[in-house]
């Protein structure tokens, strides 16, 4: 018996060493049917073409706003019959009106542990907090910034002589490792959220 595939888009802005990680895991149940990026000169677009993977391009500095943007991304999306969105370093927030149109369908990974610093420079924010520990989170994304339910977390330890760099260094490592499994889990559907958590079922 033929199982379909979860089809996967993935949004990227620069290199895509997440969307490699994705690529390199060949998780059973995903199929990556698009890259999409709003950077023309992303490298995660070259890592597309490497694999075979159709890519599309939406510059957002061609478009008037981000309302005329987004409707031009769904319309890119469309034809490639997307079940679920993995943003991997897309440098792009997200509207409501984008997000409830792919409700519970998209992802994002955050470099720290979720709610804690959340937005830009999340590495520099724990650095500059003083804590021991930090991480990094797979959430689903809502309305908010990083306020979505939370998939999956990596724990990673912050160092006396870290600094950002080698902070951040270690966090993606865990990243690229849980991402895919994180997108395992929801394109395997055996999942229930109950509010800010998403729970394994059987």
């Amino acid at each position: 018996m033929c199982v379909s595939k979860t089809r996967l888009a993935v949004f990227v802005s620069g290199s895509g060493t997440n969307l490699q990680a994705i690529i390199d895991a060949g998780i059973p149940n995903v199929e990556i049917a698009l890259v999409l990026s709003n950077n023309p000169g992303a490298y995660a677009l070259e890592r597309a073409k490497k694999h075979g993977i159709p890519a599309e391009i939406a510059d957002h500095r061609d478009y008037s706003g981000r309302e005329e943007y987004e409707k031009r991304v769904l319309e890119l999306l469309e034809p490639y019959e997307v079940d679920l969105i993995a943003l991997a370093g897309f440098m792009r927030i997200l509207s409501p009106y984008f997000v409830r149109a792919y409700k519970n369908r998209i992802v994002n990974i955050h470099p720290a542990l979720l709610p804690s610093f959340p937005g830009m420079h999340a590495a520099r924010q724990a650095l500059e907090s003083g804590v021991k520990f930090t991480g990094c989170t797979v959430h689903f994304v809502d309305e908010g910034v990083d306020t979505g339910p939370t998939i999956l977390q990596a724990v990673v330890p912050v160092l006396d002589d870290d600094n950002e760099e080698s902070l951040l260094e270690r966090i993606h490592k865990e990243e690229h490792r849980i991402y895919p499994e994180a997108l395992k889990l929801i394109a395997s559907g055996k999942f229930r959220i109950e509010g800010r958590r998403v729970l394994a079922v059987n």
